[in-house]
């Protein structure tokens, strides 16, 4: 017997159910849900072909093209592909665009096959999209705090220490910053909103009194918060994070030097590794050049004596010339400029263990 239909969208969230996504890759590439993995019932092509049959000859005879063009072979690969992700997810659901054929011939084949009944998603993608949609519209009925700070402060690193904070940096997948890029690319916008709405809809389903997050701007590079939740964002009161500049350099050269390093060599390798890492921060560097003005000589030479050095004899202490040049000179007045002439309260501030007691102190517990 077939599984019913599901359409507990809170409850997929709140309990981050697996989905399985039959959908084409070419739609899963560009916006898909957290916990779901693309397991396509068509590939791109024969979706394609599927589409101009129906476009031309109608629903029926795109279905029979459908069912000629996934051989016995093919069906049976894919099958094997559901069912193993299925032994490690049991509680799995299937989704396509609407919830429509793709879905239901993915729930009968995998019925089939193994006698496993698997419920598929009512409205598909769709209708969950326009859930999470509506639910970045919604009232949210925790009040936002702020946490700002300069760069280099650990803002992240504090955030990651409260249970009631979100991590709009992490949920874009980018540090906000020039240098900001991982090697693997940030979500689409749609991920994003859809990452952004799971992630608001855990946190109200907590009750919590506050929602702590990092004070950032209309987006996060290439990532746009929308305008409803972004404008509830800016509601919030300031508490701001200081720490000495040595430290804060301390901090930085470890994320965007040691860190980033590491990421580099354990995609590339050791070799090409370093002399990526090299060119992506010297490009990122140059594009701060018309920014930095007669510094940008200086922060360019020592971030190259830097980087010669480190390949000569293994210390990475000459990093640490060109950070504090950077921060002081570049991102410190523009932070400053903006604290000047911001129009939000300031609540408190102070360092590191000062900000993490007084979040715990008065802006935690739940309703």
């Amino acid at each position: 017997m077939l599984a019913d239909l599901s359409n507990d969208f809170k409850r997929i969230v709140i309990q981050e159910i697996p989905l399985i996504d039959v959908r084409s890759p070419i739609e899963f590439k560009k916006g898909a849900f957290l916990n779901a993995i693309n397991l396509p019932l068509m590939t791109d092509e024969e979706r394609h072909l599927v589409g101009i049959c129906y476009k031309e000859q109608g629903n029926e005879a795109a279905v029979k093209l459908g069912y000629q063009l996934v051989s016995a072979r093919k069906q049976e690969a894919r099958v094997n592909a559901w069912a193993s992700q299925l032994y490690k997810y049991p509680d799995s659901i299937f989704y396509c665009f609407r919830g429509g054929l793709r879905s239901q011939i993915s729930q009968e084949w995998i019925y089939s096959a193994t006698g496993m009944s698997i419920p598929r998603l009512e409205g598909g993608y769709k209708a969950f999209r326009n859930y999470l949609l509506s639910e970045l519209n919604a009232e949210q009925i925790s009040s936002p705090m702020l946490l700002g700070g300069y760069t280099g402060s650990g803002k992240t690193i504090l955030l990651k220490e409260l249970g009631n904070s979100i991590d709009l940096e992490g949920i874009a997948h980018h540090r906000g910053s020039s240098f900001g890029e991982y090697i693997t690319p940030q979500p689409t916008q749609i991920d994003f909103e859809n990452n952004l709405a799971y992630a608001l809809i855990q946190h109200k389903n907590k009750g919590y009194r506050y929602m702590i997050l990092e004070d950032e701007g209309s987006h996060i590079a290439k990532c746009i918060i929308p305008k409803p939740i972004a404008f509830y964002f800016n509601r919030g009161d300031l508490v701001l994070l200081d720490r000495p500049l040595d430290e804060r350099v301390s901090i930085t050269m470890n994320e965007y030097v040691l860190q980033s390093q590491v990421s580099f060599l354990d995609v590339y390798g050791e070799d090409q590794g370093i002399f990526l890492w090299y060119n992506y921060m010297s490009a990122s560097i140059n594009r701060l050049k018309k920014r930095l003005g007669d510094k940008f000589k200086h922060v360019i030479n020592s971030f190259e004596l830097a980087y010669n050095e480190q390949k000569q004899s293994g210390s990475y202490d000459m990093h640490k010339y060109w950070i504090e040049t950077l921060l002081k000179e570049y991102y410190d007045p523009l932070y400053l400029h903006q604290i000047q002439k911001t129009t939000k309260r300031i609540l408190f501030r102070g360092n590191h263990e000062e900000v993490l007691a007084y979040f715990k102190t008065y802006c935690s517990g739940s309703f």
